[in-house]
């Protein structure tokens, strides 16, 4: 059986039932959403969903930035004023 990484649950009939309630209920935290007592999906709400997507962006312009630090041996140094 799988770990719920929610502390609020629901079943899949209970969210077709009615999902506002539902939403409302769980006050912004994550809610498991359960089909045979098995995580199946959470439901999450926008404003956590926008700043996961925010931090996983930086975490990849992070990794991209990596990279092109390692680039830095193959770089060639101009000056400005000479372009």
């Amino acid at each position: 059986m799988k770990s719920v990484l929610a502390s609020c649950s629901a079943s899949i009939t209970e969210l077709k039932r009615n999902p506002s309630a539902l939403i409302e209920k769980a006050e912004g935290e994550p809610i498991a959403i359960l089909n045979h007592n098995s995580p199946t999906a959470y439901l999450i709400p926008a404003e956590t969903y926008e700043m996961i997507m925010e931090r996983l962006e930086d975490y990849q312009l992070g990794l991209i930035v990596k990279e092109r630090q390692d680039e830095k041996i193959e770089a060639v140094e101009v000056d400005i004023d000479e372009l």
